[in-house]
């Protein structure tokens, strides 16, 4: 009897094992994904501009045109470890020169490699899962027309159990959501707004808390939240604390000037140089935006 009881559980603990196995698999999109659709360049470039490629991607502390070459090198630390910015160059050994519009779909919407891996979360898929087809063959058709470099990729410094890999899908099943934060868009000023800040400028990895395993609480949208590097806050942009007004908002984030006579600083400063590259529609969509979505306590 008791023999037996030890095979079924054997049994289940190996059906759950297999099962589980399968549930974290990485799920590339289909071959077909942006089949039929025509990128252009140059909206390519506004998405490029709005996604902040090159504020991850080009090599640390390069400058002007040099920021285009997408060599990667810069450091993210976090609790996790220290994650590195690949390549992403249009080099054929060392970016992704070689790689298929499906493949770059998969690796931007569904944080999978070409060679079937998923890709860590600091790479903001879990945004980007949200955008449009349209403006993903957009941008690979400009990514295309990018510098190439031989620069190697890194290997990120992440040690065990975060270096496995496989465990990256149950990330993804638990914390991977392509539905929008703020439901109901009363405006189509505020839809607009809604997909740079939830989607293409994926504003909520930095300034939405997460918890132990780094999933965002988004019950606390946008509220502040510790700096993963493990030095000050990232302040929160909800409604609530944060009290600028529209127009202040939209100022700032053409000018990096704030309404107290302070300048922009840290990592922002990156940000507001391509929020600057907009247009001013779409800053001043960011801002109605920041102002409809659900208000946050300051912590």
């Amino acid at each position: 009897m008791i023999r037996r009881f030890i095979r079924l559980l054997l049994l289940a603990a190996l059906v759950a094992a297999g099962f589980a196995f399968w549930m974290t698999r990485a799920v590339p999109l289909d071959e077909d994904a942006l089949a039929g659709v025509e990128g252009d360049v140059e909206n390519g470039q506004r998405v490029f501009t709005a996604a902040g490629c090159a504020s991850c991607h080009a090599a640390p502390d390069t400058k002007g045109d040099d920021k285009l070459v997408l060599a990667g090198g810069q450091k993210f630390p976090s609790n996790f470890g220290t994650f590195i910015a690949p390549n992403i160059s249009p080099d054929p050994t060392e970016g992704i020169g070689d790689w298929t519009a499906a493949e770059f779909a998969s690796a931007v919407m569904q944080g999978v490699s070409p060679e079937g891996q998923h890709y860590y979360p600091a790479f903001p898929y879990g945004a980007y899962t949200k955008m449009k087809k349209q403006d993903l063959a957009d941008l690979w058709a400009y990514m295309q027309t990018l510098p190439a470099s031989d620069t190697a990729s890194q290997p990120h410094d992440v040690g065990f159990p975060f270096n496995i890999r496989r465990a990256l899908g149950g990330w993804k099943l638990l914390f991977m959501d392509d539905n929008w934060v703020l439901k109901n868009a009363p405006s189509e000023q505020v839809t607009r707004g809604r997909y740079l800040v939830e989607a293409l400028a994926h504003c909520g990895e930095c300034h939405t808390p997460r918890n132990m395993l780094g999933g965002m609480d988004t019950s606390r949208w946008l509220a502040g939240a510790p700096n993963p590097s493990g030095k000050g806050r990232i302040p929160g942009i909800a409604p609530g604390a944060f009290k600028w007004t529209e127009g202040e908002i939209t100022y700032y984030l053409e000018t990096g000037f704030t309404p107290d006579f302070d300048s922009v600083g840290g990592h922002m400063v990156a940000v507001v140089e391509n929020m600057a590259e907009l247009t001013e529609g779409d800053r001043q969509a960011i801002a109605a935006y920041l102002k409809s979505v659900p208000e946050q306590p300051s912590e």
